[in-house]
């Protein structure tokens, strides 16, 4: 009996050591801004050619036909996710409400929009929030999966307005 329990005790621990390292967590402070226009974001994985992997969280206006209103709404993820294709069960598995302030944490387990195991290798974890109308920020941040470490995000803003850029910050990735 001993000698079945050593071998069933280190498949558990190694199949939970190979969960652990696929894990990623993006974590942000998040304030919520007032006014038309603004509170939304996406959250995405991308393989290291730029090809969408997996969406992590989308606001639910954007992603219920809000971009088609408001064209200037997460432009960058409703190209690369391909939206436009997707049946409201997809979009329903991606979507909530805007959240309340306060520091936001999204897991990513290493699978595809599929559900599959992805290999081991480079991604980049993407950020994209709707500041307000025009103005709005993209954050990337290069990790290994099945590495481990954190990794930087550094915004990268497009439009003028500068009272909003308090809406998304301290962007951590933890993989």
């Amino acid at each position: 009996m001993k000698k079945m329990l050593f071998p069933l005790l280190f498949l558990c621990i190694a199949t939970g050591l190979k969960a652990q390292a696929n894990m990623v967590e993006v974590g942000f402070d998040y304030a919520k801004q007032s006014g038309v226009g603004s509170n939304q974001f996406a959250i995405w994985i991308e393989d290291a050619q730029g090809h969408h992997v997996k969406t992590l969280y989308a606001t639910r206006f954007t992603a219920n036909g809000g971009w088609r209103r408001r064209a200037q709404s997460l432009p960058a993820w409703v190209k690369q996710s391909n939206l436009a294709e997707m049946d409201a069960a997809q979009i329903d598995a991606i979507t909530g409400p805007t959240p309340g302030s306060g520091r936001l944490r999204y897991s990513w387990d290493g699978t595809d929009s599929a559900g599959h195991a992805l290999p081991y290798g480079e991604y980049r974890v993407m950020l994209e929030a709707t500041l307000r109308m025009g103005n709005r920020v993209l954050y990337a941040a290069a990790i290994t999966l099945g590495g481990g470490g954190q990794a930087a995000a550094q915004p990268q803003y497009f439009g003028s307005g500068r009272k909003e850029r308090g809406m998304i910050g301290n962007v951590t990735v933890t993989y």
